[in-house]
C-alpha cells in the first residue's frame, strides 16, 4: 500500500510538472528570455547587454539579484560576471537591482523534483528541466535552499562574456581593427598596438549593437577569479560600520513602529486599552494591525517603550497550548492514516524485521527559532500612486505581489529595494514584517514609516523550524546490519509557510520530512525510509538546512547505533556500506585528517555522521573530551563536494559557520510552548555555541562532483549526530533528543 501510493504521489508529480512545462506553456516559451528590466532607465549612450552587466561613461555597474543575508553572495555573483567580463574588484559597482521576471532562480527546482540528487538520469534531468521551467515562467526570483551558486555560475558568467564580446565588437567598429584581433583585461579592450579602449569609453558605440548569442565561456584552467582566494567585495563596509542594512536606513520625515501581536500565534486580539501608551512622550498614533497592535512615535525606543505600556485582552492559541501535546500529536501520527510517502524501499524490510531480533530507537528534535542578529524591520512609503518598501528579503517579487494584494496597488506600482540583511537562516522568507509596516503606513499616506521588531516579539512570533519525532528499528546478525527501518513524523514546513505568502503549497508528499535520510548513500539489503505528516501544530517555517537538520540527525544517529550493535566501527561501517563514489570519497576525506583509528585517549571519543542536502555530500567528525566539568568539543573535521568551489575563503567560512550553527543549536536551543506562547524569548534562553566552546574546524573542500552545488545549509545537518555520536564514544551516553543540554553538561 505504502509503496504504490509513493509511486502515484511521484507520477501526479512528474506528470503535472510536464503538462504544466512542455503543454501548457510549449517549448518556445519556455525558452524564450525574458526581457532586459535594464533597458527601461537607459539614459544616452548607457548600455544594458543583459539583466546583469550596465556600463555608462562613468561606471560599471553589475546587479547582483539573489539576497545577501550574511553568505557573501553578492561578492559570488560579481565575481562570477566579473571572471568573464575581464574586470577586477575596484572597477565595478553593484546593485541587487530591482525584482524582476528575468532574475528567476531555476535551480530552486532541483529540491521540488522527487529523486535523489546523485540521480542523473535522463528521467531524473527531464523532470528537473520541467521544474525549471516552470520556475522560469513564473518568474520565481528567490533565495534559499543554498541554490544562489548552482543558479548564478553558469548564467552569470555568460552574462560577463556576452558584455565581453559586445565590447570587442564596439571596439572593432571604433578602431576598424577585426574582432579576432582584439583582447580585454582590466575593464578595457586592447588593440595590437598596446592601446587600450576602457569599457565605459565604448559604452555609447556598444549601446547600438545586439549582444552576440551562444558565446563560448571560458575553460578552467583559464579562471582568474573563481577558485582564487579574493578579498570579499563587502569585508570593508561591514568591517567598518559602511554597511546599509535595513536597520541602519533612515529618510527625511519618517516616523517609527513597534508592533504588538498575539503571543499565542494566529491566536485572535479581543480588546485593549492604549491610554497609557497615548500619553507618552512622542507618540503620535495608535494603529490596529492584524491580530495586533502598533503605536507611531518619533523614534524607535519610545514606540517600543509605548506599545509595551499596552493593556491587550489575547485569544486563545489555535494550536495544542501546552509543549506535551505537541509532542503526543506527534507519537499519535505513526499509522496509515498519516502516511505521506513512502521515499525509499530497499529489498524487503517487513520480512527482514520480522526475520530476527529487533533494535527499535526513538529521537527526538524540537521546534528551534532563527534569531538573527539583525531583528525584523521594514519601511514602507505609501501614496494613492504608488508604495515603495525598504528592506532585506529572499523573495523580492513575492513582496511585490504581497504588498500590492493589501493596498490594492497595481504591483507594477509597488517597488521593493532590497537590503543587506543581518542573518536569516530563513528568517527574511516570511512576510509579517512586511504585512504590519504596510498596514501602519496604509493609515499614514505619505509618511514614511520604519517598523522595528523588539527582539522579544523577533523571538516569540518567530516561525521556528518544524518539530519532528523518529522512529528507527532494526535487525542485525552475524556482525551485519541487514535491516533498516526508519519512520519521521513532522509537520509539513511548506503548507505553513507558504499560504501565509498567498502562495499554494505544493500537491502531493513533503519531501523535507525525510530530506537527507531518505538518500542516505548505504546499500543495505533492506532500507525502507518512510514520512508520515503530522496535523499542522504550531505554525513553522523554513530554517536553515529545512528537513535534514531533523532527518540527518535521526538518520545518522540510529545509523551509528545499529553498527556498533552489529560490532562494525562507524566509521568502516559507513564506508563498507556506501555505494556512491562521491559520499565515500568524502567519509575517507573526513577519516585521513581525523586520523580516524588512533588512540584519542582516557575520556575522549570520535563521532562521525554523513549527510547529503541540496545535492551536497558532506561527511563530519567531530572530537570530544569528557571532563569533570562536561563535554568539551576539541576538533571538528568536514568534507564537502559541491563540485567547483568558487570562493575558497568564503566556502571555508560558510562551512565553519554551518558546523558552529548545527553544534550550538544541537547543545542548548529550542522553542516550547506553554499557555499557547513560546517560553524562549531572548538569546539568553537560545544561546547558541559560545565563544569559548568554539571548537577548532578543519576543512577540505572537494571537486568530485559534476554539478556546482552551493554550501550555505549542508555543513549544518551532519554536525548534530557527527557530536551525539562522538559524546557516545566517549562517555557511554546515547542522546536521542535535541537539546543535548538536557542530559548533559558542556564546558
Amino acid at each position: 500500500m505504502g509503496r504504490m501510493r509513493t509511486i502515484a504521489r511521484r507520477t501526479f508529480l512528474i506528470g503535472s510538472a510536464a503538462i504544466m512545462g512542455g503543454v501548457a506553456f510549449g517549448t518556445y516559451m519556455a525558452r524564450r528570455p525574458h526581457d532586459n528590466p535594464l533597458l527601461a532607465d537607459l539614459g544616452e549612450g548607457e548600455a544594458a547587454f543583459n539583466p546583469f552587466v550596465k556600463i555608462t561613461s562613468e561606471k560599471i555597474t553589475l546587479i547582483t539579484p539573489h539576497s545577501d543575508v550574511g553568505q557573501g553572495v553578492r561578492h559570488m555573483q560579481a565575481l562570477l560576471i566579473a571572471e568573464e567580463l575581464d574586470v577586477e574588484p575596484g572597477q565595478f559597482e553593484t546593485d541587487f537591482g530591482m525584482p524582476d521576471a528575468a532574475y528567476y532562480n531555476t535551480a530552486l527546482g532541483d529540491e521540488g523534483a522527487p529523486f535523489m540528487s546523485r540521480d542523473e538520469s535522463a528521467t531524473a534531468e527531464t523532470m528537473r528541466t520541467v521544474v525549471g521551467y516552470v520556475i522560469k515562467l513564473m518568474g520565481v526570483q528567490g533565495t534559499g535552499g543554498s541554490s544562489s551558486v548552482p543558479d548564478s555560475f553558469e548564467k552569470l558568467r555568460m552574462a560577463g562574456a556576452t558584455a565581453r564580446e559586445t565590447l570587442k565588437l564596439a571596439a572593432s567598429q571604433q578602431s576598424g581593427v577585426p574582432v579576432d584581433q582584439l583582447k580585454t583585461a582590466n575593464g578595457a579592450v586592447q588593440l595590437p598596438d598596446g592601446t587600450e579602449l576602457a569599457y565605459t569609453e565604448l559604452a555609447g558605440i556598444a549601446a547600438g549593437i545586439e549582444p552576440p548569442r551562444n558565446v563560448p565561456l571560458r575553460d578552467k584552467s583559464e579562471w582568474r577569479l573563481i577558485g582564487k582566494e579574493t578579498k570579499r567585495l563587502d569585508i570593508t563596509e561591514k568591517s567598518t560600520g559602511l554597511a546599509m542594512y535595513g536597520i541602519d536606513l533612515k529618510m527625511d520625515g519618517m516616523v517609527y513602529a513597534a508592533v504588538r501581536f498575539n503571543p499565542r500565534q494566529g491566536g485572535a486580539i479581543n480588546g485593549y486599552d492604549a491610554s497609557a501608551a497615548e500619553g507618552m512622550r512622542g507618540v503620535s498614533k495608535i494603529v490596529d494591525v492584524k491580530d495586533g497592535v502598533a503605536v507611531v512615535a518619533d523614534n524607535t525606543w519610545r514606540a517600543f517603550q509605548a506599545v509595551e505600556a499596552i493593556e491587550i485582552d489575547w485569544g486563545d492559541a489555535p494550536y495544542p497550548a501546552e509543549q506535551d501535546a505537541h509532542w503526543k500529536a506527534l507519537s499519535e501520527s505513526f499509522t496509515e492514516e498519516r502516511l505521506d510517502s513512502e521515499w525509499r524501499h530497499d529489498g524487503d524490510v517487513p520480512a527482514g524485521l520480522s526475520n530476527g531480533e529487533t533494535i527499535d530507537v526513538e529521537y527526538r528534535a524540537p521546534y528551534v527559532a532563527h534569531a538573527p542578529l539583525e531583528p525584523l524591520n521594514a519601511i514602507v512609503r505609501i501614496t494613492d500612486e504608488q508604495v515603495e518598501i525598504w528592506s532585506a528579503h529572499q523573495l523580492p517579487r513575492t513582496v511585490e505581489d504581497y504588498v500590492a494584494a493589501i493596498t490594492g496597488h497595481p504591483v507594477e506600482n509597488v517597488h521593493f529595494y532590497n537590503l543587506y540583511g543581518g542573518g536569516s537562516f530563513g528568517h527574511r522568507l516570511e512576510f509579517e514584517h512586511i504585512r504590519y509596516a504596510t498596514e501602519v503606513a496604509n493609515s499614514m499616506r505619505g509618511t514614511p514609516v520604519k517598523l522595528t521588531y523588539t527582539r522579544e516579539e523577533d523571538f516569540a512570533h518567530d516561525f521556528p523550524r518544524q518539530i519532528a519525532m523518529g522512529r528507527a528499528s532494526a535487525v542485525v546478525k552475524d556482525g551485519k546490519l541487514e535491516t533498516y527501518d526508519l519512520k519521521i513524523a513532522a509537520p509539513s514546513s511548506s503548507a505553513s509557510q507558504m499560504p501565509r505568502a498567498n502562495i499554494p503549497a505544493p500537491p502531493g508528499p513533503d519531501m523535507q520530512i525525510v530530506s537527507g535520510a531518505w538518500n542516505m548513500p548505504y546499500k543495505i539489503d533492506n532500507l525502507r525510509v518512510t514520512a508520515y505528516r503530522v496535523p499542522e501544530l504550531a505554525p513553522i517555517s523554513s530554517w536553515r538546512s529545512v528537513g535534514a537538520s531533523h532527518a540527518g540527525f535521526m538518520s545518522e544517529g540510529a545509523l551509528d547505533e545499529f553498527l556498533i550493535a552489529a560490532g562494525q566501527d562507524p566509521m568502516e561501517g559507513r564506508l563498507a556500506l556506501c555505494d556512491f563514489d562521491i559520499a565515500k570519497k568524502c567519509l575517507e576525506a573526513v577519516a585521513e585528517m581525523s586520523d580516524w583509528g588512533s588512540d584519542l585517549g582516557e575520556n575522549r571519543g570520535r563521532g562521525v555522521a554523513f549527510v547529503s542536502s541540496f545535492g551536497v555530500p558532506t561527511a563530519e567528525v567531530v572530537e570530544v573530551t569528557n571532563t569533570p566539568d562536561g563535554i568539551k568539543i576539541d576538533k571538528v573535521f568536514v568534507a564537502a563536494d559541491v563540485g567547483t568551489v568558487v570562493d575558497p575563503i568564503n566556502f571555508d567560512n560558510h562551512v565553519k559557520g554551518g558546523v558552529i550553527w548545527g553544534l550550538g543549536h544541537a547543545m542548548n536551543s529550542e522553542i516550547t510552548y506553554a499557555d499557547g506562547m513560546a517560553e524562549q524569548t531572548n538569546y539568553h534562553a537560545a544561546e547558541g555555541m559560545r565563544l569559548y566552546q568554539t571548537p577548532e574546524i578543519h576543512v577540505r573542500g572537494l571537486e568530485n562532483a559534476s554539478k556546482i552545488r552551493g554550501i550555505g545549509e549542508p555543513p549544518v545537518p551532519p554536525a548534530a549526530p557527527a557530536l551525539a555520536n562522538a559524546i557516545f564514544a566517549a562517555t557511554g551516553t546515547r542522546i536521542r533528543e535535541m537539546p543535548f543540554n538536557k542530559f548533559i553538561s558542556f564546558v
